[in-house]
């Protein structure tokens, strides 16, 4: 069942009041994940990948600590989640563990290490180009693929990635139990399975990567009143946040665009390969709106964002992911060559 979400349009059409915004603006594309059962043949966040049966799975070769939680009991949740979001009636068993999700576990010691070795890597997307047509892949590829370590390395507080690019229609096997780490690091970094309702809308820079000047200009709010009454006089005191927060990226899991800054300022992001300017590839966030993005809800899940239960929990964080306290983990490409190495950032 294919389901819709549509962002309201934007409050203010911004290069009425900028025009010197025009020329800069990207398309990009909302993922809109939510809870479901995607298959290898879906675009799908958390979801089975395709993946060629005579293709060795990717792993991560470096040192690893013991995680703090079993993946097996973290897939178990989910599965009891996903159970409990299906019967939001309240259906007497459907928040309780099967006794087949019982021996599951009955089967581990929790008490045991992690084994020694490469950690498997655990996917985080699948992206068809059909639905996300932002995406520039090499060659023949119609398909994106990024699987992450579920632990933290000392270089960096976030999963490390890998990206791959193929070609949908050359898998004609499919890997159907790819192996599985027996640990991970927190279970935030083990995405809830998640179909996608892909939407094309429009961004403009985030303010730090505009020049001094148009900053100013965006500062001063006499031109916003100048030539639409209906801006919002909240943020009369605060016109650069009105842009930020209404007019420029939107929140959440979304391809391509521009990046949101915050974090750190923004900074020059070359190709490894090539020293190529690279361009947003994928924005993992944590949530799908946060306080200051609230015009960005899409109409069909007003209702739910309004509430305080689990449908509101499903709604602005729908993976369960989580990138440091909050954040985003922010992919970049090289558009001159997208199979050169990627750079990964947090904001």
């Amino acid at each position: 069942m294919t389901f819709i979400r549509t962002t309201p349009s934007r409050p203010v059409d911004v290069t009425a009041v900028f025009p010197q915004l025009a020329p800069l603006a990207r398309p990009a594309t909302r993922l809109h994940p939510r809870p479901g059962a995607p298959t290898p043949h879906d675009s799908s966040i958390g979801g089975p990948l395709l993946w060629p049966a005579d293709e060795p799975w990717p792993h991560c070769d470096a040192p690893h600590e013991g995680g703090g939680c079993l993946l097996a009991a973290v897939r178990v949740d989910q599965r009891v989640r996903a159970r409990a979001a299906a019967h939001p009636d309240g259906t007497p068993g459907v928040s309780s563990r099967t006794p087949e999700e019982e021996a599951v576990l009955a089967q581990f010691d929790w008490d045991q290490e992690r084994p020694d070795g490469p950690i498997p890597l655990l996917p985080v997307a699948q992206l068809y180009v059909r639905d996300v047509p932002v995406l520039r892949p090499p060659g023949q590829a119609d398909l994106l693929q990024v699987l992450w370590c579920p632990f933290d390395h000392p270089d960096m507080y976030m999963p490390r990635t890998a990206v791959f690019w193929r070609s949908a229609a050359a898998v004609t096997d499919i890997l159907t139990s790819p192996p599985e780490s027996f640990d991970v690091e927190f279970e935030e970094y083990v995405p809830e399975p998640c179909v996608l309702a892909p939407e094309q809308v429009t961004e403009y820079p985030n303010p730090l990567e505009l020049s001094k000047e148009l900053r100013e200009q965006l500062g001063d709010w006499g031109r916003w009143e100048a030539v639409d009454a209906a801006v919002d006089s909240s943020y009369a005191p605060f016109p650069e946040s009105y842009y930020r927060s209404d007019l420029s990226v939107a929140p959440g899991w979304k391809a391509g665009g521009w990046p949101q800054w915050g974090y750190t300022d923004p900074a020059p992001r070359q190709c490894p390969a090539c020293d190529t300017a690279m361009e947003p590839l994928l924005t993992i966030d944590t949530f799908e709106w946060d306080g200051s993005s609230h015009s960005w809800i899409p109409y069909e899940d007003q209702a739910a964002a309004s509430s305080t239960g689990d449908r509101h929990r499903d709604m602005w964080r729908p993976t369960g992911v989580q990138i440091g306290s909050g954040y985003k983990q922010q992919l970049y490409v090289c558009p001159a060559a997208p199979e050169h190495p990627h750079i990964e950032l947090m904001q």
